[in-house]
């Protein structure tokens, strides 16, 4: 690594470092057990569902040992070993059944069995808590009461993770309409209203099922804005779309006539009131349902901001909210750095960003946003020196490749070109991944076990 590379690394690391989901449940742990005792409650059980999962449920299991019942974790395949502070105990092995967490990996970002199985257990557990051991205390069976409390533990990559879909429409059929939303370039939002609407535990479902037991989630942000209702597909919180919203999409992405039959028949049924809507703002079941977010990409770019600034530079955080196509953003964050340059020629630039970008798939390469973003603004600064963009994945992934970004600066293009490699044709056949791998210039972290988006950092030395 070049001194530029391990400054911007550093930076990020900084960034990841804030958002540690152990770190950041246990700073609610005396409160979730102030509240049971206050309450007089129960039972105590835990479900954790995305890719900070097996990291938050081990704080509760460190924090709170003497109340929980029992719990299920279900993350992305790969996410349930991470060299934590305090490493996962025996009870997080892969599919382990000792201590109070049992533990499946699943399919991301389109849902898998395991994942439907996996959420079948949950739901099992919430209504028929025949899951709980009978030799610890209420694990005698019966159905969720006003003396449970449920603690759900959300993260990002939850809405693939956490998969029920509504009766009559099969795994398959889930499957080949997330990946036709992915593929057209749907942005979360869009892709979460669709989800909702077919599913039986999206769009404040959940809550629903745990009803009347206490709810408390904790939730890990990754979507613009934090917005409960969107984050794992809002399992938990009243849902502000309807099944109008979920057609709306579709035919935005002219994709009515590619869905399958039986999800159409879904939606237009729940259009005409056949079916119930997902829980609103005012639903009785969110009186007893608290939703927390205890991490973001905005705490996460404030980290960096703050490290940015002991190693000397001037640091911008430009926004927390940018969306748009990857190479679009790309190209705008290289004219932002060049205005930075054009008025700042003195002292250390650094300009911090957070995104949620999206990708409309052309070509048949292999990449993700990140990658696509960092090859357009290496594009844009060919020749331009001491420039350095870091564009990663907080989970340490982009897209479904092994890399959780790109390093790029002023002679990536040059040191392609000396090899023979032309970039347009990398960038227009969505080949990021395999123009950054000749090159080296990938950025490789392997899963982190957090989730709050993307994080780009750019910095100008001297």
């Amino acid at each position: 690594m070049s001194s530029a590379n391990q400054i911007v690394a550093e930076i990020f690391n900084a960034a990841l470092k804030a958002v540690d989901p152990y770190e950041s449940v246990k700073l609610h742990t005396n409160k979730i057990r102030q509240f049971y005792q206050d309450n007089n409650l129960k039972k105590l059980i835990v479900v954790g569902f995305g890719k900070a999962a097996p990291a938050m449920a081990k704080a509760t299991e460190d924090e709170l040992p003497d109340l929980i019942d029992a719990g299920i974790v279900i993350t992305k395949y790969g996410h349930c070993a991470h060299n934590y502070s305090n490493p996962p105990s025996p009870s997080f092995d892969k599919g382990g059944v000792g201590g109070f967490f049992k533990v499946y990996e699943a399919g991301h970002p389109v849902p898998d069995e395991n994942g439907l199985n996996a959420t079948a257990k949950i739901i099992k557990l919430l209504k028929n808590n025949s899951l709980l051991p009978p030799f610890i205390k209420g694990g005698m069976g019966g159905s969720s009461d006003e003396k449970m409390l449920v603690v759900f533990l959300i993260s990002g990559g939850g809405s693939a993770l956490l998969v029920s879909p509504y009766e009559g429409i099969s795994l398959d059929e889930k499957q080949k309409i997330t990946q036709l939303l992915l593929t057209a370039g749907a942005d979360i939002y869009e892709l979460n209203t669709v989800r909702k609407h077919i599913s039986r535990v999206k769009g404040g479902r959940l809550a629903e099922i745990a009803y009347p037991a206490k709810v408390i989630s904790l939730i890990l942000s990754d979507v613009i804005g934090d917005r409960l209702n969107v984050i794992a597909s809002g399992p938990t919180s009243p849902d502000k779309t309807t099944y109008f919203d979920a057609l709306k999409v579709l035919e935005k992405y002219d994709l009515v006539d590619k869905a399958p039959r039986s999800i159409l028949e879904v939606l237009y049924s729940g259009l005409k009131g056949e079916m119930p809507e997902t829980p609103k703002e005012g639903d009785g079941i969110f009186e007893r349902t608290e939703n927390i977010i205890i991490g973001s990409n905005r705490k996460a770019l404030e980290a960096a901001k703050t490290k940015a600034e002991s190693l000397g530079f001037k640091p911008e955080i430009i926004s927390s909210e940018i969306t748009g196509e990857a190479r679009e953003v790309g190209k705008w964050l290289a004219i932002k750095i060049r205005n930075a340059l054009s008025v700042r020629r003195d002292g250390k630039i650094c300009l911090i960003s957070g995104s949620e970008t999206t990708v409309t798939v052309k070509g048949n390469g292999l990449g993700g946003r990140n990658m696509e973003l960092a090859l357009a603004f290496a594009t844009e600064i060919e020749g331009i020196e001491g420039v350095t963009l870091l564009s990663a994945g907080t989970d340490g992934i982009d897209g479904s490749t092994d890399a959780a970004g790109a390093i790029v600066d002023g002679k990536t293009i040059k040191r392609a070109k000396a090899l023979g490699i032309n970039p347009e044709e990398y960038l227009n056949n969505n080949d990021s991944y395999n123009f950054f791998k000749k090159i080296d210039e990938l950025f490789i972290t392997g899963a982190t076990g957090t989730n709050v988006m993307d994080i780009q950092i750019i910095i100008v030395e001297g």
